[in-house]
């Protein structure tokens, strides 16, 4: 899987906030803010193709969360993303 090049993840007076860019950004009404480790996740998949199984990994590595956890809250983020058509 890998993300749209047309999103990017931005600070916003203090918030990690995803924006859009282009025709995309006409629409408003799904603005996605993200907490820490979202955008720890955000900023890895930006990085080229991941899977849920990668991104689990890098939350394992920076935070002390047991592995179950870490993938329930990655797949949660990441089938918001691709519900929101972030994802290519």
């Amino acid at each position: 899987m890998r993300l749209s090049q047309d999103f990017y993840l931005r600070d916003v007076c203090g918030e990690n906030v995803i924006v859009a860019e282009g025709r995309r950004n006409i629409d408003f009404t799904q603005i996605v803010s993200l907490n820490e480790s979202g955008a720890l996740l955000w900023n890895e998949a930006k990085k080229g193709d991941f899977t849920i199984d990668s991104l689990t990994d890098v939350l394992c590595a920076e935070y002390d969360i047991d592995r179950e956890t870490a993938r329930q809250d990655t797949e949660a983020i990441v089938n918001r993303w691709v519900e929101l058509g972030m994802t290519e």
